[in-house]
């Protein structure tokens, strides 16, 4: 299994301290990939002296499937951003799943995204110039992370870092391509889920991520 983490916030200090770099550099700010994210972001901001905040993100998977990911969307300042994985869902097609249920699949989760921007706090900067490091549990297909880094850049964000304590391979490899700077913990050989890193991995509900976001004044 390699590197396990206690909980969202022992993974949050362990990010920071492999950013020595960023600690009490100016114009930089964290935002946590909401939900799971937030508060990973939370504790590696305490250990860096940084802002911090949330990026709404959707992932949107395939019906019956889930867990994979055919896309994402990511809300920034006011814009939402799509991403797809265009083979992956034209292997979908091949394969049964109708593009009315795709279509309805991304219906439903930009409405949950825009239900979460009337109720959550920390989720909108002036990002222009600044460095932007995205923040997440982990990694596993990177889909919603890749929506996050266009969301930003679309937003003004001058260098945008990726932190996260675990990722499988194949995400390591997407979003090192997309992001100017990638940092990653750990980097297993076998992955199956992110919580299996971790000891004690709750679901975190809305109102977890709003209670860390009002924290951060």
């Amino acid at each position: 299994m390699g590197m396990r983490f206690k909980d969202r916030a022992d993974a949050g200090r362990r990010v920071a301290a492999g950013l020595p770099q960023l600690r009490q550099r100016p114009d930089t700010i964290l935002l946590g990939l909401a939900r799971g994210g937030v508060p990973v972001a939370a504790a590696a901001a305490v250990e860096l002296h940084q802002p911090y905040g949330a990026i709404l993100v959707r992932k949107l998977g395939i019906p019956g499937r889930e867990e994979t990911a055919f896309g994402a969307l990511a809300w920034s300042n006011g814009r939402i951003v799509r991403i797809l994985n265009r083979p992956l869902g034209e292997r979908m097609l091949r394969h049964g799943i109708t593009q009315a249920s795709l279509d309805a699949v991304e219906a439903r989760e930009r409405g949950e995204l825009l239900r979460r921007v009337k109720t959550y706090p920390g989720i909108t900067f002036d990002l222009s110039g600044k460095t932007v490091v995205l923040v997440d549990d982990g990694l596993a297909t990177g889909a919603t992370m890749r929506a996050a880094v266009e969301a930003v850049r679309a937003g003004g964000a001058g260098t945008v870092v990726a932190a996260v304590p675990v990722s499988s391979l194949e995400a390591q490899g997407s979003i090192s391509r997309v992001c100017d700077f990638m940092m990653c913990l750990h980097t297993p050989g076998k992955f199956h889920a992110v919580g299996a890193f971790y000891e004690h991995f709750e679901q975190l509900t809305d109102d977890d991520a709003v209670r860390l976001l009002g924290r951060a004044g």
